[in-house]
């Protein structure tokens, strides 16, 4: 289906009530720690953006859309190589899709993207679960209620499961796109998404559980007296004490995702995770703030950043890890985008608009530099497990 040339049928339907025990827009702590991610909170459209004049709105903890000008709602993040899985509910007669790798306003379903269709045979040629224009998936009729669409976008190969069954293997065997947004297209009828969850694809470990290798310890130029300490404990986590210091990755990355498992010891300890750092700088990089405390009680008032925020450049909108409670933390860095999820919620959306400098502390710093873990003070008492990382492919 082409996005430029459809009208809108201008219908309405409502989503059924949810059961007693059905929880949507929340990650089990199994899939927490395989490191999926939420890119819809279930409460507001943080974390994306629309493309064309239509009506998306949550209601009923899901994304809803039903007239407008046709187009997407797509993420301010780029992403790469992934595992998606979006549950849709579309009413009779409905044309959407969702979007993988895509600019926000593509001219057609294979100019610079790639689109997974949400439509019956007799609406579109490609009925649900297949790559428009590109390969077509076998789907009967599905009705009105709700599905779950997971799809594996790999390199130039994607799957896509409908329910749990693959209905397409698809290989894309001109030049594949490397990363892009991913849309949600408004383009006739009515539909609604929600459960809209991402697992990053292609992340290797910086951190082998038994010894430091791959990693250097800087102490703090000024030589103060209580230097950090860098530990692994009989679990394989790395313990880090005390401080100021640093514990600074020997290799280096550009445009990223990075995922680890954090334990702060202690209650409102300072620490942090800084990146496109420069190699052998004492602490100079961009800065993903570890501290959970907050102001009044109120999650969403951070208290000195709140862990996931930008240090000094914008605060997480929501305090959401805890003290003495292991936490995943995701940090994904492309071009001047910087995002941060923490227990699987994002936290942080900023986009670098200073002068380019090779130096982050002063400007946009693009280049490829060091993963540090942050000794802030005499009393870190922080630990951290499954550190991993992997360079984000470019656009092409």
């Amino acid at each position: 289906m082409r996005i430029v040339f459809c009208l809108a049928l201008l219908f309405v339907f409502h989503s059924p009530a949810l059961a007693a025990d059905e929880k949507p827009n929340q990650l089990s702590e199994a899939e927490l720690a395989e490191g999926w991610i939420q890119l819809f909170d279930g409460e507001s459209l943080y974390g994306w953006k629309p493309a064309s004049k239509a009506n998306w709105e949550v209601r009923d903890g899901a994304i809803h859309v039903s007239e407008g000008e046709p187009g997407l709602l797509h993420t301010t993040t780029q992403f790469g190589d992934y595992v998606l899985r979006v549950d849709f509910q579309a009413a009779e007669r409905t044309n959407s899709g969702i979007f993988l790798r895509t600019s926000p306003r593509p001219a057609s379903p294979t100019d610079g993207c790639y689109e997974v269709n949400i439509a019956e045979l007799g609406v579109s040629d490609y009925p649900t679960g297949s790559l428009v224009d590109r390969a077509k998936s076998q789907v009967d009729e599905l009705g009105t209620e709700w599905h779950t669409l997971e799809v594996t976008a790999q390199g130039p190969k994607f799957t896509v499961k409908l329910d749990g069954r693959q209905v397409l293997e698809y290989t894309d065997e001109s030049n594949p796109l490397g990363r892009g947004f991913i849309g949600l297209q408004f383009n006739r009828g009515a539909v609604a998404f929600r459960n809209i969850y991402l697992k990053p694809l292609g992340l290797k470990p910086l951190f082998n559980g038994k010894d430091l290798t791959g990693w250097t310890i800087l102490e703090d130029p000024e030589g103060q007296k209580d230097k950090s300490t860098f530990e692994i404990t009989a679990a394989g986590e790395l313990h880090m004490k005390n401080g100021p210091g640093q514990l600074e990755s020997e290799e280096q990355f550009a445009d990223f995702v990075f995922q680890t498992e954090a334990f702060v010891n202690g209650k409102e300890l300072n620490s942090g995770i800084f990146f496109r750092s420069i190699p052998g700088e004492y602490q100079n990089g961009y800065e993903a703030q570890i501290h959970n405390g907050v102001t009044d009680g109120d999650r969403n008032k951070p208290n000195n950043s709140g862990t996931g925020g930008i240090f000094r450049r914008q605060e997480a909108r929501r305090v959401m890890a805890n003290d003495f409670e292991w936490f995943p933390m995701t940090i994904i860095a492309e071009g001047k985008h910087i995002a941060t999820w923490v227990n699987g919620i994002q936290v942080a959306d900023w986009t670098d608009t200073r002068d380019p400098d090779p130096n982050p502390r002063r400007g946009l710093r693009l280049e490829a530099g060091t993963i540090i873990l942050q000794g802030h003070d005499p009393t870190t008492d922080l630990k951290f497990r499954k550190i991993e990382a992997g360079e984000m492919p470019p656009r092409r």
